[in-house]
């Protein structure tokens, strides 16, 4: 019984991830794209996106499960890139322009949304999700009417033709691919060539050394203890509600910084839609390479990302060959994205049941009712 359980736990553990490894080994062939394009094209896509992927990361150790709210941190991005392209700053100073000014911006946003989350406990998804919603107003406000009314705005290229407000979509021509191509690493085989946007592995790897050291850190161990049990945590003097907010306050930072690289690498911005599906791609993402709303890691992230891009890849095209139709294809791909996040939060709160259950019968001494 005891063997059957872990097997079972193990399947469920794994399922989201073996469910998209079969559907895009299955649409692959049928694709018809070449080895070497996926390749590129998901080297690309990690290099893009795992800097949002990974600002989820600490919120999820301190308890929180996944940080819906992340979109604050984007909105934050944004409007710093909307400043470098103002002034005009071009290549690797905009990015790090427009990133001293997000980075501010996301920390009080981040402080706002912790104190929020910190007074709907045990529902901080769907508040983060609903404060994502609510504070859109409040951007779509500072960037349809206040830039250029009342904020100063100098360029007259990105204002709407009344003489403020910003204009729906920019080109970031000033810092298109400026991180992409800062170290770039042309790699050669028999069959194609490889583009690798070093300059982001970099930045990424850094990250991922920073969240190992941080997780060792006294705050570290903290925000670990407060995500296992708040009442043990508080017992042993650990603050946590301050705790919770720090984790909030630091995946805000990190999710403005990631839209930053993933908006660079685009080459322009919608600026009024760009950040409101960040949370959702992201949380997808990580749920596809086997995290929990309770647990994970830097292999999630990697896994995940390459997963659920590897899928958004192939299974258009092979929409388009199987029925003459790409938009099947993309229906078929959203339809997979919600799913899987469902599929996550439904497997979580069976395996906290289980869990629940099995301790219960060991109190019992393993007899069941």
């Amino acid at each position: 019984m005891k063997k059957g359980f872990k097997i079972q736990n193990l399947a469920a553990d794994n399922l989201v991830v073996i469910i998209f490894v079969v559907v895009t080994a299955a649409a692959a062939p049928v694709s018809g794209l070449s080895v070497i394009s996926i390749v590129q094209e998901i080297l690309t896509r990690i290099g893009r996106n795992c800097f949002l992927v990974f600002s989820l990361i600490l919120p999820i150790m301190a308890g929180m499960g996944i940080n819906f709210g992340m979109v604050l941190g984007a909105m934050a991005g944004q409007i710093g890139l909307i400043f470098a392209v103002d002034w005009n700053i071009m290549g690797a100073p905009g990015l790090i322009f427009a990133s001293l000014i997000a980075v501010p911006i996301a920390s009080i946003l981040g402080w706002l949304a912790g104190e929020i989350l910190n007074r709907a406990r045990g529902r901080e998804m769907v508040t983060g999700y609903i404060l994502g919603f609510f504070m859109d107003g409040f951007y779509q406000f500072i960037v349809l009417y206040l830039m250029g009314f009342i904020i100063p705005v100098h360029s007259l290229n990105i204002t709407l033709s009344r003489g403020y407000g910003i204009r729906n979509t920019l080109t970031l021509d000033s810092v298109r691919q400026s991180l992409d191509r800062l170290i770039p690493l042309r790699i050669s085989f028999p069959f194609g060539v490889i583009n690798l946007p070093l300059a982001n592995y970099l930045v990424i790897g850094i990250l991922c050394l920073f969240i190992i050291w941080f997780r060792k850190t006294k705050l570290g161990q903290d925000m670990r203890a407060v995500g296992q049990n708040q009442a043990v945590a508080h017992a042993a003097g650990i603050p946590v509600d301050r705790t919770r907010i720090i984790a909030i306050i630091i995946s805000t930072i990190l999710a403005s910084l990631g839209q930053i690289i993933f908006l660079q690498n685009m080459g322009n911005i919608a600026t009024y839609n760009a950040h409101k599906q960040t949370g959702f791609f992201a949380a997808a993402a990580i749920l596809v390479g086997g995290a929990s709303v309770s647990k994970a890691t830097i292999t999630n992230v990697f896994i995940g990302t390459v997963l659920l891009h590897l899928m958004y890849i192939v299974v258009p095209r092979a929409g388009t060959n199987l029925f003459g139709n790409a938009m099947i294809g993309e229906y078929f791909r959203d339809a997979f994205s919600y799913a899987v996040i469902a599929l996550a939060l439904v497997l979580h709160a069976w395996r906290k049941r289980s869990n629940a259950e099995a301790a219960r019968s060991s109190l019992r001494g393993g007899v069941n009712e």
